[in-house]
């Protein structure tokens, strides 16, 4: 599971720490050096790693730890208070406003975007919402078929369209649908793509600009590893996300993606998929 490994290294490097007592500032400073290898062992961005090991020396080095009963204790509560930090606090889709809300779901090809549509779907049906999908990826061969058959297995209707019908024109016919009731939450599984696509990122933008979603939210594999930031800075930079959803976490222990991905958007992790 995400973090296993991570919390491994970190764990043998916390009991190092403890069996010292008293710790000298050499000895803290060979503590961090340990954390930061797990860190980067586990495909943190180094960007990422070097702006967080700045952060704990700063108090790790400081008058608590020397003056702690438990100096070993407090620099653990140190690493941990700044990767809670990073990670920040769970959030909630954002429905405020009047319905119907419009979800755009973003990302490279094969993150997982239209399987997360369909459970996102599901999730929000639970929860009493009236979802719809909608079938905005007219590239990808069977994409629209292969969205269309998660909604009849789920029972969540899907709206789509030729495949030479434009995205941005597939979304404002799905928002006219879901008008006067019909659908609370319009849920668009856009098309797979690079950030350094000018023109499928400007596909985004029109969609963006269009339909005035309330939540675009990066669907990002959770083992993209060191790649994961630029591609968070590309989809950020042009469209401003509001949220991340990480994908495929069972199958990475490293939890590297995680870390960087919320550091550099400073946006909240909404969701975590597994299979």
């Amino acid at each position: 599971m995400m973090f296993e490994n991570l919390t491994d290294k970190l764990q043998a490097t916390f009991e190092k720490l403890a069996r010292k007592g008293r710790l000298s500032e050499a000895d803290v400073d060979a503590g961090l050096r340990d954390v930061r290898l797990a860190l980067l062992e586990a495909d943190v961005n180094y960007k990422v790693v070097k702006q967080f090991m700045t952060a704990v020396r700063e108090r790790a080095v400081g008058g608590d730890v020397a003056k702690s009963l438990t100096p070993a204790q407090q620099v653990i509560k140190i690493v941990h208070e700044e990767l809670i930090k990073i990670l920040g606090q769970p959030a909630k889709l954002d429905f405020s406003g009047q319905a119907p809300h419009v979800i755009m779901l973003v990302g490279l090809q094969g993150s997982g975007k239209t399987t997360m549509a369909g459970k996102l779907a599901l999730h929000l049906r639970r929860e009493g919402h009236k979802p719809l999908l909608v079938a905005a990826d007219p590239y990808r061969p069977a994409a629209i078929t292969q969205l269309e058959v998660l909604g009849r297995q789920l029972d969540i209707p899907v709206h789509s369209e030729d495949i030479r019908v434009k995205p941005a024109d597939v979304a404002v016919h799905a928002l006219k649908r879901a008008h006067g009731g019909v659908h609370s939450v319009i849920i668009l599984d856009t098309a797979g793509r690079l950030q350094i696509d000018e023109a499928m990122m400007a596909e985004l933008e029109e969609i963006k600009r269009r339909v005035s979603p309330a939540e675009i939210l990066l669907v990002a594999d959770a083992m993209t590893g060191q790649e994961a930031v630029r591609v968070a800075e590309g989809f950020h930079s042009r469209l401003g996300l509001t949220g991340l959803i990480l994908t495929k976490v069972d199958g990475d222990a490293r939890g590297g993606a995680a870390l960087s991905i919320r550091s550099v958007t400073g946006v909240p992790i909404k969701f975590l998929g597994t299979g």
